[in-house]
């Protein structure tokens, strides 16, 4: 706005140097200082709020206009009608700058039909259809120019707003992960542990080797456990990967040796698996984690005596995976887990279904035909090309 009082002052001040001039030039048509002064102030200014309120200000401009050119004061007019299209174009758009150019284009039509006719009137024509194709153009120009930038700074803002929720979604999936790992993490070895630690307590006086034993499995269970969940750690407080996956938990190719440490813990295990392969990291560590939770659950539910079973099996781009056992069955708890239903507790079950639907795949978790409680996994291999 300060930009347009600027223009409208000086738009004023030579329109006054003209009239002075013609003042001391003594030409008779000119009205005196007291008539022109107000009628010129009263031309541009309306000017001052050109931005502000396009139409307004044009149509104010357009009816001084026609007293200013008429009793010939100065430029202001001409100028003054110019800067209107021009902002109407620009603020206003098309169609109403198309409205004012009609109503400008009557005004004049009027004024040089009421005017005695000379040869200067082909050349105020040809000067007023100059002048207005001249603002049609320059503001057509920076209309497009002004919305173009618009449409940029919208777009911007609306990239930032999207960049900004695919970070919380990230963020949020990222919890998740982590929030699975430690849980399985921290289930599986307290799991381990307590079992050891009761084996160890009913046979530290009968049987010292056996307590023995189981106390070292403590031990070495409490290090593994605590080395996994370092890494874990690690991923959240150092955004650094140094090259190294941000995945780089137990897969599948160490299913022997979670089997060797639950038959350690006194539930015998028959694994059975095939060739696995270049597996995705993400789908390795899925299938390791459902059968290391199953296994987990046996220890915690199946009861003294049962035995577990493990089969991965890939076929083409699909791997296959089931953990039973003939335990004496879940309690009422992780069988709601397993029908989909929100109880308490039962985080395990959940923990399997996600890994599994993140992936694409599948997750069956019910009693065994024969007996006992079984856990059905598919998971689909989609490798990188």
């Amino acid at each position: 706005m300060a930009g347009d009082t600027v223009l409208a002052v000086l738009l004023g001040f030579v329109d006054l140097l003209l009239l002075v001039a013609d003042q001391f030039a003594e030409l008779p048509e000119l009205p005196p200082w007291y008539i022109a002064v107000p009628i010129n102030i009263a031309m541009v200014a309306p000017l001052v709020f050109r931005r502000r309120s396009p139409l307004w200000s044009a149509y104010v401009v357009l009816v001084v206009s026609i007293v200013h050119a008429t009793l010939m004061i100065g430029i202001g007019s001409a100028v003054g009608l110019a800067m209107s299209i021009y902002s109407v174009v620009v603020y206003a758009g098309r169609r109403q700058g198309l409205i004012f150019v009609g109503a400008v284009v009557v005004s004049s039509a009027i004024q040089l039909a009421l005017a005695p006719p000379d040869d200067e009137l082909v050349i105020a024509i040809l000067f007023l259809a100059f002048g207005i194709a001249l603002c049609w153009t320059l503001g057509e120009f920076v209309g497009a120019r002004r919305a173009y930038d618009v449409e940029v700074e919208a777009r911007l803002h609306l990239l930032e707003t999207e960049r900004d929720q695919a970070t919380r979604i990230a963020v949020a999936e990222e919890r998740g992960r982590i929030a699975r790992e430690l849980h399985d993490v921290v289930a599986h070895a307290v799991s381990v542990m307590v079992v050891q630690a009761d084996g160890a307590s009913y046979a530290i006086e009968s049987n010292p080797e056996l307590a023995q034993r189981a106390v070292q499995t403590i031990s070495e269970t409490g290090r593994g456990a605590l080395g996994e969940l370092r890494r874990l750690l690690d991923v959240l407080r150092s955004d650094d990967a140094d090259g190294e996956p941000r995945v780089p938990q137990p897969d599948a190719h160490a299913l022997a040796e979670l089997a060797d440490r639950m038959r350690t813990s006194g539930v015998p295990v028959e694994l059975e698996t095939d060739d696995l392969g270049d597996l995705p990291a993400g789908v390795s560590l899925g299938i390791y984690r459902i059968v290391q939770e199953s296994l987990t659950n046996t220890l915690k539910h199946a009861g003294r005596g049962a035995t577990a079973s493990v089969r991965v099996h890939r076929t083409g781009d699909l791997v296959e995976v089931l953990v039973s056992d003939d335990g004496a069955g879940r309690v009422p708890q992780l069988a709601a887990t397993a029908r989909g239903e929100r109880l308490p507790g039962g985080n395990g079950l959940i923990g399997m279904r996600e890994r599994a639907h993140v992936y694409g795949g599948t997750l069956d978790v019910g009693p065994a035909p024969g007996g006992g409680w079984q856990v059905r996994a598919a998971l689909p291999v989609r490798l990188d090309k």
